[in-house]
């Protein structure tokens, strides 16, 4: 499996895992709050389905940012060749090796480190539209772009 697949590939896992886990916790939440019965300490029963719905809510929320983050993510064509540095660029730096896609952090590709990190985040933004050879200031030091996939 060429490189750039590879890690789109890990991305795709990384983020099927957060959206399973969501739809887990949502459905661990709903059966809570279905289960709670009236009980004669009164308000009880209110607030366990009221704070199973919360946990519903939050989870539905992780849900719905992993399902963007796919979304985004698919967009992105990991056999396109890249000459500057742009989502879905595999750039290799002085700083270390980051694939333009989504923030998963890093991951490990035929042992060697990677770190999927968002075209919104502060290197990639440091290094967007650079070619092989220029340099970016990122936290007051140089780094220049060595490679781009």
């Amino acid at each position: 499996m060429q490189l750039k697949p590879a890690l789109h590939a890990a991305c795709l896992a990384y983020l099927q895992q957060r959206i399973d886990a969501a739809q887990s916790a949502m459905l661990a939440a709903q059966e809570s709050a279905n289960s709670e019965t009236k009980s004669s300490a009164g308000d009880k029963y209110e607030t366990g389905r009221a704070m199973a719905h919360e946990e519903r809510n939050r989870n539905a929320v992780q849900l719905r940012e992993a399902l963007n983050l796919k979304a985004e993510l698919e967009r992105i064509n990991p056999e396109a060749a890249c000459d500057t540095v742009r989502p879905g660029a595999l750039v290799a730096t002085s700083m270390g090796q980051f694939y333009l896609s989504i923030s998963a952090g890093k991951l490990v590709v035929e042992g060697v480190e990677y770190f999927a990190v968002s075209p919104a985040a502060p290197v990639a933004a440091a290094l967007s539209g650079k070619r092989v050879g220029e340099e970016a200031a990122f936290n007051g030091k140089k780094v220049l772009v060595k490679a781009i996939l």
